[in-house]
């Protein structure tokens, strides 16, 4: 049984910028795990530009933002397996993988760092009447046949949800020469950054259908069109709202989900509202050995905060390794609407700062975002907007939290 002292489940951004950190923090015998064909995860499809702004300071297009992780990695000697597949993590440190050179691998470890990043939601996760005919397709798996295998995927087109996904690939097929005819969101908001609305809708005078939804798909052996309705403050369709596009391609751009399962199959304690693991400020996870990064954890917007994070994880695994230590004491992190979610879920009590990343279930302007520990206010934010789209981070002074049960609670006042 071959021993590392760090396995990386996952050679995106994530698993690319995790090892490098562990590496550069003093590990040795790290090995990345990556079932694609090459390290770079979802990048190497992502042939648009906009990705490095905040930490290259430089706009690259996705396969540029890997490949300067991959050339890291490669100077560091880190060894990694590619069309590899990860079956399971056991409980004696113990790294079940497959692939077609190796076999079957039973790999020992110091410790592990999921970063698989997450996967879209199917068409059967949204319901939708209709046939089930030929034409309907996920937004990233038409990125990946449009900008990979060179595929058309369709010449008239409804795009379903408003996720960055499905707007950047409203621009890229209009640049094929395809027709968008409207991008579909039953939110009354957008779920993409403001700045692809622009540059990917507006610019190319792609309707933006808030409040709406597809409510029949037609076709037998192809998609012939679609039924749009707008649809009322609980969702459900407007009667006499009804337009009927003609179309040949419905793109589903309707979420994505961690990749998680090897953590719910180690019985690994999740956060229902992120489908992630729950993590300290260490990205550590209920199991000890195992910590988390990346989309894997939570959905994020920026592959550049993917890499701070990962950062950051790699180097408090290097740490656990080195056993220089684990938190004894935590503070609990408790918030309440119209905030959805916060990663980490506890604090290690300590010196030093925490950084929090947060989201709204809707658009919130004129408001104050209240940091509260202990026994009192630690910290009061002007937010003149907060777009659900958008992660929000927080940095918290850990010597401000305080009482006898520290707790962190996050609230968000002047919301009308």
């Amino acid at each position: 049984m071959k021993k590392y002292s760090l396995i990386v489940v996952g050679g995106g951004p994530a698993g690319l910028a995790a090892a490098v950190s562990a590496s550069e923090t003093g590990i040795d015998r790290i090995l990345i795990l990556e079932r694609g064909r090459r390290l770079g995860g979802i990048l190497n499809q992502c042939i648009h530009n906009g990705f490095g702004i905040h930490y290259f300071d430089k706009e690259l297009t996705g396969p540029e933002y890997a490949n300067r992780f991959i050339k890291l990695v490669k100077r560091r000697g880190i060894e990694y397996k590619t069309e590899t597949t990860v079956l399971d993590i056991t409980g004696n440190k113990t790294v079940v993988s497959i692939n077609q050179e190796d076999g079957l691998m039973e790999l020992q470890t110091d410790a592990v760092i999921f970063a698989m990043g997450c996967r879209e939601r199917p068409r059967g996760a949204v319901t939708i009447p209709g046939t089930r005919p030929a034409g309907i397709i996920t937004a990233g798996a038409a990125q990946k046949m449009i900008n990979i295998n060179g595929y058309h995927v369709g010449e008239r087109i409804i795009i379903l949800g408003s996720g960055d996904i499905g707007l950047i690939m409203a621009r890229r097929l209009t640049l094929e020469g395809k027709k968008v005819l409207a991008v579909v969101e039953r939110m009354p908001h957008s779920n993409g950054l403001a700045r692809n609305i622009i540059q990917c809708l507006e610019d190319f005078d792609i309707p933006l259908l808030l409040s709406h939804t597809i409510t029949e798909i037609r076709g037998k052996n192809r998609v012939s069109s679609v039924m749009v309705s707008a649809v009322d403050e609980q969702y459900q369709p407007i009667k006499g709202s009804e337009r009927e596009y003609e179309c040949d391609t419905v793109l589903m751009s309707v979420g994505l989900i961690p990749e998680i399962e090897l953590g719910k199959r180690a019985n690994m304690l999740l956060d229902p509202r992120t489908n992630g693991p729950l993590v300290d400020d260490a990205m550590q996870t209920s199991i000890e050995w195992v910590f988390a990064c990346g989309n894997v954890l939570h959905v994020h917007d920026l592959v550049d905060y993917v890499t701070l994070e990962s950062r950051k994880t790699g180097k408090a695994a290097a740490h656990y390794i080195l056993q220089r230590g684990t938190a004894e004491h935590y503070a609990g992190v408790t918030y309440a609407a119209p905030i959805s979610y916060i990663v980490p879920q506890k604090v290690a009590l300590g010196e030093g700062q925490a950084e929090l990343f947060f989201r709204t279930d809707r658009v919130v302007t004129n408001a104050e975002v209240v940091v509260a520990g202990g026994q009192g206010e630690i910290n009061r934010i002007k937010a003149a907007r907060i777009n659900p789209s958008e992660m929000q981070r927080l940095v918290i002074n850990k010597e401000k939290i305080n009482g006898l049960k520290p707790v962190l609670e996050i609230s968000i006042e002047g919301v009308s």
